[in-house]
């Protein structure tokens, strides 16, 4: 079996065998190229696993995405997507070769991390990939949303100044675009869309062209900083994303979303884990969480880099032994955190945790608690205190979140 990059003469065999290794078939494209999920596939980032005979028999690419960091830091984090073995060739080593092939692949082009979304969870853990963003489906009966009084002006439940307005979609593509972009820049866990995304229509709405209502909140010197996709099906109204520059903002929107004419439940799609609309209605029970989930799942390629490029809310230091078994790697590290700043050299000293590659991925961008981990026996501590102390270093401004499909 031969593992080779793609080139663009390589789009349609490429989509064919994906689709195949899922029993699926491509949907046809819509004029120019929009609103299919491969329109905005980087065909020198793929990889085709092609059988003796010839054929291909599997797939795997990545994207180009910056990722926000704990601290604000913006960090080139390519997305692996479309990874896909055909039925006939898979138990046969296919997929491992493919991840070790794009990790050492990674690895050349200077990358010290990478992401993916897990389309089963089993998979991923045994390449050294672990969950680090959650996300949930929050969904409100309209009828029984009534909000608590609105509290002192500053806190989350206070009427945030401003207007809200209707658009299409078809209206407002740059809007959003802008919009998401200043969003993703200060919220950890965020990935960027790279604008060939929003140019293609590719992803999910609201970057594709489905028809969808956008409710668009403007500041008080009418500047946009926040929308919501939606549309409407029988007495749902279904909430694609929410996007906004602070929990006023989001509140502003939500009030103005409940507020819908023959509307009995509104379902929020994508919504962060612990946000405190519940906390904020008159009853509590009004809303229910839908499903709580794993989204972003971060894979460390060169630990001191990735370690040191982050933002740090605490002060300390702790010795970390990293063991990487998909890559046959084990070393020890001295992480010492100060002023927000970190650095991490070899060390020989004794550990105070024990991990695998993947937990320190769980952990990096501060959504799982070592601490967590060590009461589910993946981390092991040698010393009382070093899970509380890496709580606390490991620890983010605000939980990240990341809601972007790809």
């Amino acid at each position: 079996m031969e593992i080779r990059s793609t080139t663009e003469q390589d789009l349609d065999v490429f989509v064919d065998t994906l689709h195949a290794a899922f029993g699926r078939f491509p949907e046809t494209p819509s004029e120019g190229g929009g609103g299919v999920w491969w329109a905005a596939t980087e065909m020198d980032r793929n990889l085709l696993a092609v059988a003796a005979e010839g054929r291909p028999v599997g797939t795997a690419g990545s994207y180009s995405f910056e990722l926000t960091l704990p601290g604000g830091t913006l960090a080139p984090a390519p997305g692996v997507t479309g990874v896909g073995v055909l039925p006939s060739h898979r138990r046969q080593g296919v997929l491992t070769a493919m991840m070790r092939h794009q990790l050492t692949e990674l690895r050349a082009r200077g990358e010290f991390l990478s992401v993916l979304l897990a389309s089963e969870a089993p998979i991923y853990g045994r390449f050294g990939y672990g969950p680090a963003t959650y996300t949930g489906n929050l969904k409100v009966s309209r009828h029984r949303a009534g909000f608590a009084l609105p509290r002192a002006r500053g806190t989350a439940d206070a009427p945030a100044p401003g207007t809200v307005e209707v658009l299409r979609r078809a209206e407002c593509g740059d809007l959003l675009e802008e919009v998401y972009d200043r969003y993703r820049r200060t919220q950890p866990g965020a990935l960027s869309r790279p604008h060939r995304w929003w140019a293609l229509g590719a992803g999910q709405p609201p970057i594709a062209p489905a028809p969808r209502y956008i409710a668009v909140h403007r500041d008080a010197d009418g500047v946009p900083d926040g929308y919501a996709s939606y549309s409407l099906d029988g007495e749902t109204l279904n909430v694609d994303e929410t996007i906004a520059a602070d929990d006023a903002v989001t509140t502003a929107l939500v009030r103005f979303l409940l507020q819908h004419d023959l509307v009995t439940q509104v379902v929020f799609k994508h919504f962060p884990p612990g946000h405190p609309l519940r906390w904020q209605l008159a009853d509590f029970r009004a809303a229910e969480v839908g499903y709580d989930t794993d989204w972003l799942w971060v894979r460390l390629l060169d630990v001191p880099r990735a370690l040191t490029t982050r933002g740090w809310f605490g002060d300390g230091e702790l010795v970390l032994d990293v063991d990487d078994p998909f890559l046959g790697e084990h070393d020890r590290y001295l992480l010492t955190v100060r002023d927000g700043k970190a650095e991490c050299d070899p060390t020989d000293r004794e550990p105070d945790l024990s991990l695998d590659v993947r937990d320190l991925g769980s952990v990096y961008l501060g959504g799982t608690a070592p601490s967590t981990l060590v009461r589910a026996g993946h981390i092991r501590a040698h010393r009382p205190g070093a899970a509380a102390l890496a709580d606390a270093l490991f620890s983010a401004e605000r939980p990240p979140h990341c809601l972007h499909w790809f």
